[in-house]
């Protein structure tokens, strides 16, 4: 079974979708298109803005969904999924793919998002960490002995997850992770605590945008964040999408899912391979590949 698989961020890069806009005619209306329901010339930031525009919330969630998208769609008679997941954010991409989602409902839900969780960043200092080299249970128990907020945020692969939180509670459990052993345990360039409770107000702005939206039948399953379970219901698809703003990301727990449904390969569309590195680290054999447009 041929299982796509989408990021979310910190796969973005300067020039992203450049070579799409240039070389397909389907890739410049759908920019166009972007730009038009946006309101500002999205295209002109990912085709040339610097890294560090390309790190503001509100530009990189849009950008790295239409890089994921426009390329699924450029894939043509040879995308055929029997199973998707998206990284957070990426999780929306997944969503256009098994056509639960249109283009343009899921990038006004993607920007909604972006921008909900920027004021959201905003209004309480916040930040995440990565730990490597742990048992999850070593880093939940820590996370819970602190005062203060700090949650488990990413399960990204097996010894290697990201915390979310309060600026001194993680910086708090940076310190207390290394004692206990950790290889790496380093906060991470982001402005904010995604995936914990400090989303909660993002979390109210985009349910009701979420629940104002027309969620189709899927062509196939969603492996979605929140359960890492196989998911094709809409009404169960959208509570997991709202949901997944304030709980953690389990893509450790995802991934072992589609294996045991029978994912026989796994193919990473959009910037980066970010996703093929994370499933090797659970089976060093399996097959992997990145989506090819051309």
């Amino acid at each position: 079974m041929k299982a796509y698989v989408f990021p979310g961020q910190g796969s973005q890069y300067s020039g992203m979708g450049k070579d799409l806009y240039d070389e397909s005619a389907r890739a410049r209306e759908l920019f166009e298109e972007a730009d038009q329901i946006l309101g500002f010339k999205i295209s002109k930031t990912m085709f040339e803005g610097t890294d560090e525009e390309l790190k503001q919330t509100r530009i990189t969630q849009p950008a790295i969904f239409l890089h994921s998208v426009i390329t699924a769609e450029l894939m043509g008679a040879s995308f055929q999924p029997d199973m998707v997941a998206g990284h957070s954010l990426g999780e929306f991409s997944a969503l256009v793919a098994n056509k639960t989602l249109s283009f343009k409902d899921a990038l006004t839900l993607v920007y909604k998002r972006a921008m909900a969780m920027q004021k959201a960043c905003e209004h309480t200092p916040s930040t995440m960490a990565a730990i490597l080299g742990l048992d999850d249970k070593v880093v939940e128990d820590c996370c819970k002995a602190i005062d203060g907020i700090v949650v488990a945020a990413n399960y990204n692969s097996p010894g290697q997850l990201v915390i979310s939180g309060s600026i001194d509670s993680i910086n708090e459990a940076v310190e207390q992770l290394k004692e206990a052993g950790a290889r790496r345990a380093l906060v991470l360039p982001v402005g904010g605590a995604f995936h914990s409770p400090l989303m909660e107000p993002a979390r109210k702005e985009l349910e009701e945008a979420i629940n104002s939206t027309q969620f189709s039948q899927p062509i196939c399953p969603v492996y979605q964040n929140v359960t890492a379970n196989a998911v094709s219901n809409p009404e169960d698809i959208k509570r997991n999408l709202v949901a997944q703003l304030t709980s953690p990301v389990k893509w450790t727990q995802t991934m072992q899912q589609m294996l045991a449904d029978g994912m026989s390969e796994l193919i990473e569309v959009g910037p980066g391979k970010v996703l093929q590195g994370l499933v090797k680290k659970i089976d060093r054999a399996f097959p992997v590949s990145q989506g090819d447009w051309k």
